[in-house]
C-alpha cells in the first residue's frame, strides 16, 4: 500500500492514496449524476469493503462558555485522521475549502480532503489544518 509514495512532506500519505483510490473506483463503478447521498453510501462501502475504519455523518459541536453555540456534521472522519468532505459539483469554490478548514479548527485534525464528483469525473483537493501551516 502506498509503496511509490516517497515524500516525507505529505501528511498520511498511504491512508490519502487510499482515499483517492476510493473515489476513484466509486465513480468508475457508479459513473456521475447521482445525489450525494448516494455517493456517501458508495464510499462508506468502499471503506468496509478495504478495511478502512471511518466514521459516518459525524457530530462535531462548538462550545462557549460551557454552552452548545455550533455544530457540523462531517462527512467521512477516516481513521480518526482524515476528514473527508462530498461535493456534487463541476468544481471547488473558496467556500468550500473554508467549509473543511472549519472542520480541521474545531476537530484539531491536521488533514482534509474534499472531492468535488463531476460529470466528468473526480476532483480532489487536501487541505491542511492551522498546526500544519
Amino acid at each position: 500500500m502506498g509503496e511509490g509514495i516517497k515524500s516525507n512532506n505529505l501528511i498520511y500519505p498511504e491512508l490519502s492514496y487510499e482515499i483517492v483510490k476510493v473515489a476513484y473506483d466509486v465513480f468508475n463503478n457508479i459513473g456521475p449524476d447521482h445525489p450525494e447521498s448516494v455517493y456517501q453510501n458508495a464510499f462508506a462501502a468502499a471503506y468496509e469493503q478495504r478495511g478502512i475504519i471511518y466514521q459516518e455523518q459525524v457530530y462535531d459541536k462548538i462550545e462557549y462558555a460551557g454552552k452548545r453555540v455550533g455544530f457540523y456534521y462531517l462527512d467521512f472522519l477516516v481513521d480518526n485522521k482524515i476528514v473527508v468532505e462530498l461535493k456534487i459539483k463541476q468544481r471547488l469554490i473558496k467556500a468550500d475549502y473554508d467549509q473543511v478548514k472549519k472542520y480541521l479548527s474545531s476537530t484539531g485534525h491536521k488533514l482534509g480532503i474534499i472531492f468535488a464528483i463531476t460529470k466528468e469525473g473526480v476532483k480532489f483537493q487536501r487541505v491542511l489544518g492551522r498546526n500544519n501551516l
